[in-house]
């Protein structure tokens, strides 16, 4: 693999794929936008639920048809394990869940297009020299979707146990309402507010960009020659049906900590 007539290096090659298109929308880093992560991650937005409401809006009664019956399968998954961990109304719940599972699922799944490929899309098709096609391998995307239920987690804290309910559980659990306590109830609910966002994202982060990289590795190794064509397709054969594995369960494990969470926010201790 050559660019610009010199021969890339495994970091240079990695570095080039896994460096953003960016675009400044003011002054300082905090303005700048990922311009690939937010693209690809509205399309497969748009894409994903658009089929599904194409889907739902010509159902059936009578016998469903194989797209139909899918989706009605992927819908009774997802509702039947809201239904095991929130015991409350799931009029808002399960399609909270429905979305962070399908979404982020087909965010992860852009990893199984292979790095080379999609560049050679972007750079011919979209002119963007710079492109990097997993949202999910983007921390930002993941502490986006991690905060917004977090916040979420907050508001539902509020409205249900009000101001005050919320309050006092902060101050008063878990090791009682004793006032020399208070400090400590409110660092230990501290800490794990803090941590709740952190887990959430880094967790879902780390093992798409760790995938990621093994990726490249492989299909840089099947670049140098017979030898290395034949053993680095057969290991990223090999690790792509794994990564399937991997990329199903950090949607289920991301759409079950959103369940978890909100079930915590409605409880009352």
């Amino acid at each position: 693999m050559a660019a610009a007539g010199q021969e890339l290096t495994p970091t240079s090659y990695i570095g080039h794929h896994l460096t953003n298109r960016t675009i400044s929308l003011g002054d300082g880093p905090f303005w700048t936008l990922h311009l690939d992560t937010f693209a690809t991650a509205v399309m497969l937005g748009i894409v994903g639920f658009g089929f599904l409401w194409w889907i739902v809006r010509g159902a059936t009664s009578g016998v469903p048809n194989k797209r139909q019956a899918f989706v009605e399968m992927l819908f009774d998954f997802v509702d039947g394990q809201v239904k095991g961990i929130f015991h409350g109304d799931r009029a808002f719940v399960a399609p909270l869940a429905l979305t962070v599972f399908v979404w982020v699922l087909l965010m992860n799944a852009m990893d199984f297009i292979p790095v080379d490929i999609a560049a050679l899309f972007t750079d011919k098709v979209l002119q963007q020299h710079e492109w990097k096609p997993v949202p999910t391998s983007d921390v930002n995307t993941t502490f986006a979707l991690a905060l917004s239920v977090w916040a979420l987690m907050l508001f539902y804290n509020v409205k249900v146990k009000g101001i005050g309910g919320w309050t006092h559980e902060l101050f008063c659990t878990p090791f009682g309402s004793n006032f020399l306590l208070w400090p400590l109830n409110f660092l230990f609910n501290l800490v794990e507010y803090i941590s709740k966002p952190l887990s959430h994202s880094l967790r879902l982060y780390g093992n798409i960009y760790a995938g990621e990289i093994i990726f490249m590795l492989l299909w840089m190794w099947a670049a140098t020659g017979l030898v290395g064509s034949v053993a680095g397709g057969v290991l990223a054969l090999g690790w792509a049906i794994f990564h399937i594995l991997i990329v199903a369960l950090q949607a289920y494990i991301f759409m079950m900590l959103t369940i978890v969470y909100m079930a915590m926010a409605h409880e009352s201790h």
